[in-house]
């Protein structure tokens, strides 16, 4: 690969390689000396125009493992609260020698704008786009089912496995490479929110649409991934109230209880408790969060390996 820049242009094969890659370098962690010498040499930049922890921290962790340098770019301090363009900063940055540039952005699309326009040379990976995409994320995800699916038929290339993919929808590039990507792995989709957080367009999305959490857990879904509502990206737009999505969308102790006993919780983070989720269910055996963290590492670490083998 050149790029990755969303999941919903990333091949299949492509997909299972950086996965597989991952479970090879997962172990890495554990060694007395948690560093491999694979990217000496190589610099990775994060460029940063929203906040991230999870995301950042990931990218830098997986970056120093495979003994590459970093650089990290946040907005606050920098020259573009002076006006300074996305492409002066990009190439700036490559001009101080990033070979890959890791890019979060608020603005939708701008990742494939700074991949394709020539701008600079190095290797761009989408680390969360506006309301568009956040393959990574999606890649840990599908990484996380696949280790806790491992003894199952299933856990190869997730096919016939059930996720729901509660709340904010609308408004979640995380939503949407979680869609495209486990569509494509053979997992059966299940988006579920009120009307006003499913997207328009959702009848064209290789998923099943639903409002009703409740019905959706009757019917025993292998995982249900819960997403917070965006409200920072909700701007004139109708909000549904805290009381009623509480009621009607949250996950409880009393919704968990009702779930097949080897199903799953997951939460990209940053998670309001309370809300969406439950303390109670997001610390409990069922939960994976803290799995989806871990594996986050592994996949960033194979997203780099592959991008600089097919850069180098």
């Amino acid at each position: 690969m050149r790029h990755l820049l969303g999941t919903r242009e990333l091949a299949y094969d492509d997909a299972l390689r950086i996965l597989d890659t991952a479970l090879e370098f997962s172990d890495v962690a554990n060694r007395t000396v948690p560093k491999l010498p694979t990217l000496r040499g190589v610099t990775m930049v994060n460029l940063f125009f929203e906040d991230s922890t999870r995301t950042r921290l990931s990218f830098e962790a997986a970056a120093k493992r495979l003994s590459a340098d970093v650089m990290t770019f946040q907005v606050q301090g920098s020259s573009v609260s002076k006006g300074e363009s996305l492409k002066d900063t990009a190439q700036t940055v490559e001009a101080m020698g990033a070979d890959i540039i890791v890019m979060r952005h608020f603005a939708s699309g701008a990742a494939h704008r700074l991949a394709q326009s020539g701008w600079v040379d190095a290797a761009i990976i989408n680390a969360g786009d506006g309301t568009h995409e956040h393959p990574t994320q999606a890649l840990l995800d599908a990484a996380t089912l696949r280790s806790t699916f491992r003894g199952d038929p299933r856990g190869t290339n997730l096919e016939g496995l059930r996720v729901a993919i509660v709340g904010d929808i609308a408004h979640s590039r995380v939503a949407r490479s979680n869609v495209f990507l486990l569509s494509s792995l053979g997992a059966h989709v299940t988006v579920v929110g009120p009307t006003e957080l499913l997207p328009k367009g959702i009848e064209d999305w290789p998923v099943a649409a639903h409002h009703d959490l409740d019905a959706v857990i009757d019917e025993g879904p292998d995982a249900l991934m819960m997403l917070r509502i965006q409200r920072e990206r909700i701007r004139g737009e109708h909000q549904p109230a805290s009381g009623d999505y509480v009621r009607n969308y949250s996950l409880t102790p009393a919704r968990a209880s009702r779930l097949p006993s080897d199903s799953i919780v997951m939460h990209p983070g940053p998670m309001n408790r309370g809300v969406e989720i439950s303390s109670e269910v997001a610390d409990s055996p069922r939960s994976v969060i803290l799995q989806q963290v871990r594996h986050g590492v592994a996949i960033r670490m194979a997203t780099l390996f592959d991008l600089w083998g097919g850069t180098s």
